[in-house]
């Protein structure tokens, strides 16, 4: 069977209430959830992963974008060390994000996409449906902002 050249190799993530969508090639590593506790008083940040010599913030998707903070319970939680797009990535090359579950791998073409009317929250770029299930993109800019005020 021939693979669709449109079809884009992702990940959905689960988090509080949705799932996120983001490219495969967005991921620099998941790994399980045991940050160190948070020192910051910004309440997007769970605590702090040490990563490949680097202190990275673990992010809180739920309140980056608005809501309550979530972390995870139980084992299935994981922190998603995220490789940055914007230009502060020579600055920051990676940051990191909690996840209530193990993300899976999905292909996605742009006409497997149902964009919905609007998009809710801070750190929201789009909302869409993929195969029935509603999911966010979000909004890597607004993400990446907040990890840099917390690493200072």
């Amino acid at each position: 069977m021939a693979e669709n050249p449109e079809q884009l190799s992702c990940v959905l993530i689960p988090v509080q209430d949705t799932t996120l969508l983001l490219p495969n090639v967005s991921i620099a590593e998941i790994v399980d959830y045991e940050p160190d506790p948070a020192d910051e008083d910004q309440e997007w940040v769970l605590g702090r992963l040490q990563w490949r010599g680097v202190s990275l913030p673990v992010l809180s998707w739920e309140a980056a974008n608005g809501g309550d903070p979530f972390p995870p319970e139980g084992r299935r939680g994981r922190i998603l060390v995220l490789n940055t797009i914007t230009e502060a990535h020579e600055a920051m090359p990676f940051m990191a994000m909690a996840t209530r579950g193990i993300p899976r791998q999905a292909k996605v073409s742009p006409e497997e996409l149902r964009r919905e009317p609007e998009a809710t929250g801070d750190a929201t770029l789009m909302e869409v449906v993929f195969e029935g299930e509603h999911c966010v993109i979000p909004d890597m800019s607004v993400l990446e902002d907040l990890a840099q005020r917390a690493a200072g």
